[in-house]
């Protein structure tokens, strides 16, 4: 299989390399040699957690090491409680003991949550060095590993301390996905079924089409679809670089819900994808109350959810403790919880909606779940 090489241009930054396909991580010490950002860089710090270190930590020292890097690792715990200003703190120091400069770099080395902790402290030391993306979950690779989104987590709500720095290379070796369980592999479809609503009839329906061929993990499907995402979501950041202008916000479609379910069933219950699933199954419903949305819609999004391994979830809270933990999202403005609507693919719009509206919204979409 031929590997893929995607640029990402965004204004005002270094363009950098998105590179996908199978037998990248054996390589990596390599491509860094040729990235401007790591070429001379006199050290680097691999930053994994304990899951990934057993499988592909010592590949991904090995190929720096032949690459004549001096590179050292640090090691943090797996899962969503990685995200914490107690562990980047412990990343800072480990920076700070192997005597890291401005001009030497990171490498994250795992799912979106490692990505999104090396991001922040690599941005943060320092006031900023070269950070590397290595994903190597689904999710990471359809999403998270670009776009420059860091951050960590607070007891009050998911992603509230973080920071925007584009990776100077990211490296998706597709071989690594091998690797993931089912409930890690339908978190990322989620994110890449969110991308294809969001950008296009053309990859929505191809999505739609390839679905059995993604839950499958047939490996040529998986290279299109990490190259769809990326090529999308490239752009969306090419054009509001820290969502400052209202594009990006489309990306966090499904994700007002999803956060609030992630806080109130605690943080690892459900994977990030399954309630981003449910967040854009809920946030159809709302817009069919409240602004409506074309024909189909909503069925045909049920659809592919479903056949991407994502039913709808066994989980409901009372509406008003929703809503509470909703107030806590970033598009929140003024006290208003603030929705991407989708009226249809690629037809979105980002309203606030009343609370009394909110409400009414989740006690229905529950009682339509118990009748279903």
């Amino acid at each position: 299989m031929q590997n893929l090489r995607i640029v990402v241009s965004i204004p005002g930054e270094e363009d950098y390399d998105v590179r996908a396909g199978t037998g990248l991580l054996s390589t990596l010490g390599d491509q860094l040699r040729r990235c401007p950002a790591t070429a001379k860089a006199p050290k680097l710090i691999v930053i994994t957690d304990q899951n990934v270190e057993r499988l592909y930590l010592d590949a991904a020292m090995a190929s720096l090491a032949d690459a004549g890097y001096e590179a050292s690792s640090v090691v943090v715990p797996a899962g969503e409680g990685a995200k914490a200003l107690e562990v980047a703190g412990e990343v800072w120091n480990a920076m700070a003991a192997l005597g890291l400069t401005r001009d030497c770099a990171a490498v994250a080395l795992g799912g979106g949550v490692v990505g999104d902790l090396a991001g922040f402290t690599a941005s943060t030391f320092m006031r900023g060095i070269t950070v590397v993306q290595a994903p190597t979950t689904l999710l990471s690779m359809v999403d998270s590993s670009v776009g420059g989104k860091t951050a960590v987590n607070l007891d009050a709500g998911k992603n509230l301390v973080g920071t925007f720095c584009q990776p100077a290379y990211v490296c998706a070796d597709v071989t690594t996905l091998s690797s993931l369980d089912e409930r890690e592999w339908t978190c990322g479809l989620a994110e890449a079924a969110k991308s294809a609503i969001m950008d296009s009839d053309d990859f929505f329906f191809w999505m739609v089409e390839h679905a059995d061929d993604l839950f499958a993990r047939e490996q040529a499907a998986v290279v299109e679809a990490v190259k769809c995402c990326v090529v999308f979501k490239a752009g969306v950041v090419a054009e509001d670089k820290t969502e400052s202008r209202g594009v990006r916000e489309c990306l966090n479609y499904g994700h007002t819900l999803a956060h609030a379910i992630e806080m109130l069933a605690g943080y690892g219950t459900f994977s990030h994808g399954a309630a981003v699933a449910e967040g854009m199954r809920f946030a159809a419903f709302l817009t069919e109350r409240t602004v409506g949305v074309e024909p189909g819609f909503a069925d045909a999004q049920a659809a592919l959810l479903d056949a991407l391994g994502l039913p709808y979830l066994p989980w409901e809270a009372a509406p008003e403790d929703i809503l509470a933990a909703m107030k806590h999202d970033k598009k929140t403005r003024g006290g208003d919880v603030r929705f991407v609507l989708v009226r249809d693919v690629a037809a979105w719009e980002v309203a606030a909606v009343p609370d009394a509206d909110i409400l009414s919204a989740l006690k229905a979409y529950f009682e339509m779940k118990c009748q279903g």
